[in-house]
């Protein structure tokens, strides 16, 4: 296998896609597992998670990782989420994630708004749903809470051009 390069500068924020091995739903009954490893990453680098949504075979990060690199990041998240995941289950070995990560720059406040809103909107576009407000691993009940959305926002369905690393 090739090494991806990735160009990083400093002061952008990345929208990522982070998918599990074969499509497994290893995220579902296991969410407090990835808020832990976030915590856990966040401990040991700084980053700013700005928004997110995790469902069972799949997670989207918007993030700012400020001076750090966004796979190392990304690679510690992975990494702490396996591992507390295998304890869990008494697992020794075993592939939880796709390898690599899919990501975006965000390149101004509509691309920003676009992939938040995409975010938020991904369980009701995965049919876990009807109502993105009743989808509670995401971060847009913070976004409604600080007057981002209106009550009814997502109760028709919206449509979203463009690639984001989940189809």
């Amino acid at each position: 296998m090739s090494k991806l390069k990735r160009l990083y500068h400093e002061g952008q924020t990345y929208f990522v896609t982070n998918v599990t091995y074969n499509r497994q739903p290893y995220l579902e009954d296991n969410y407090d597992l990835l808020w832990k490893a976030i915590s856990n990453t966040k401990n040991r680098i700084e980053f700013n998670l700005v928004a997110y949504v995790f469902l069972p075979d799949h997670a989207h990060l918007l993030i700012d990782p400020g001076l750090n690199n966004l796979s190392d990041i990304l690679h510690r998240i992975k990494l702490s989420f396996g591992a507390m995941y295998r304890k869990r289950y008494g697992l020794v070995t075993g592939r939880i994630w796709q390898s690599r990560f899919w990501d975006h720059v965000i390149r101004n406040q509509d691309d920003m708004n676009t992939r938040i809103n995409y975010m938020h909107y991904n369980p009701v576009k995965h049919g876990y749903t009807n109502d993105p407000f009743a989808y509670i691993h995401s971060s847009i009940h913070e976004f409604f809470q600080d007057g981002y959305y209106s009550e009814d926002w997502g109760s028709r369905e919206l449509v979203f051009n463009g690639d984001f690393g989940d189809d």
